[in-house]
């Protein structure tokens, strides 16, 4: 039996790595407070908090679920943060945030962690886990840090970067799974998809 992917996430960046290995998802938000959840299980590890609020955001999309009728679903939620200097950086939010994130990861390094969730809806099966990548930051300018953060960008990306958009230029190196530093990891989700018995290709379009 073939299955559909609901994607929990508003993230343009993860639909689109999905619709280019072949899987256009339907999309459903959830709308999760991710700040109480972080709050209610602090201290924890950025990746550990990344797994916890990706589960949250799958979770709460399956119980009310709104762009179809249908249960032949695979619901797939991803969150990710960036550990730098060891403390958790989500998105930014403001330019005042933006700016001084950049000012203090340039020409530094960070590690990108992605969390991921998984559920079958037809058989109940569900799995979840963590990938992510080591990035390193070009010590770039104020001038533009000052440019970057007016074009919108990083206000509203894990971490205040992407590395496919306008900081793409300012990322010197990353060592290892690219795809989840653009906020999901196409070969996870192919790891979890063997292991509950449902082929890859058979998501494809």
């Amino acid at each position: 039996m073939t299955r559909t992917v609901l994607l929990a996430s508003a993230s343009t960046s993860r639909f689109s790595l999905l619709q280019n290995v072949g899987i256009t998802p339907l999309v459903q938000v959830s709308h999760v407070d991710e700040d109480a959840i972080a709050n209610v299980l602090a201290p924890i590890k950025t990746g550990e908090l990344c797994v916890a609020l990706a589960a949250a955001k799958g979770r709460a999309v399956e119980a009310d679920i709104t762009v179809t009728e249908s249960r032949n679903l695979l619901v797939i939620a991803a969150d990710s943060m960036l550990e730098f200097e060891n403390e958790s950086f989500g998105k930014p939010g403001s330019p005042e945030a933006a700016t001084a994130r950049w000012k203090a990861m340039r020409g530094k390094s960070g590690y990108l962690h992605t969390g991921h969730w998984m559920k079958d809806l037809v058989t109940g099966e569900e799995r979840s886990g963590l990938a992510g990548a080591r990035v390193e930051f070009a010590n770039i300018s104020d001038h533009e840090i000052a440019e970057y953060v007016a074009s919108g960008e990083p206000l509203h990306v894990a971490g205040g970067f992407t590395h496919e958009g306008k900081s793409a230029a300012f990322i010197t190196k990353m060592d290892g799974d690219s795809p989840a530093v653009g906020g999901i990891s196409l070969a996870l989700l192919r790891q979890f998809c063997k292991e509950i018995g449902i082929e890859w290709t058979s998501l494809w379009d």
